[in-house]
């Protein structure tokens, strides 16, 4: 009976284990952003949110009709961004910054950063 129990608990285990291991996979997915294409968007941090899991540039800049227009742009965990130099004051509103992103394949404003640049054009934090 205990053999049989335990049998069926291990079944049931590994059922929920296979059911839930494509939640966990998809969470890190980079489906949304084209990975093809690389665009440089200049502007204002309007926020830097150093946030788990993934931190956030909220930036402000113009489109080429002269309208306002914001773009999030996604990065790692604020744990992988400290270990490459950034901080959670590292971008403060009202910084000028350029990012260097894969952009969201929707055509909305946003992406996933692969460079920052100062005003100054001189790369905050590493990739490396």
């Amino acid at each position: 009976m205990r053999r049989a129990f335990a049998a069926a608990l291990l079944g049931f285990t590994a059922v929920c284990t296979a059911l839930m291991a494509p939640a966990a996979t998809a969470h890190h997915s980079f489906a949304m952003f084209d990975r093809t294409r690389t665009v440089t968007v200049s502007g204002t941090v309007r926020e830097f949110q150093w946030s788990n899991p993934h931190a956030y540039i909220q930036l402000s800049t113009t489109n080429s009709a002269g309208r306002a227009v914001e773009y999030s742009l996604e990065m790692g965990a604020p744990m992988y961004l400290y270990a490459r130099g950034w901080r959670p004051r590292t971008l403060r509103a009202g910084m000028q910054v350029s990012a260097i992103i894969n952009p969201l394949r929707s055509g909305e404003p946003g992406g996933v950063v692969i460079d920052v640049n100062d005003a100054n054009g001189t790369p905050i934090g590493t990739n490396q």
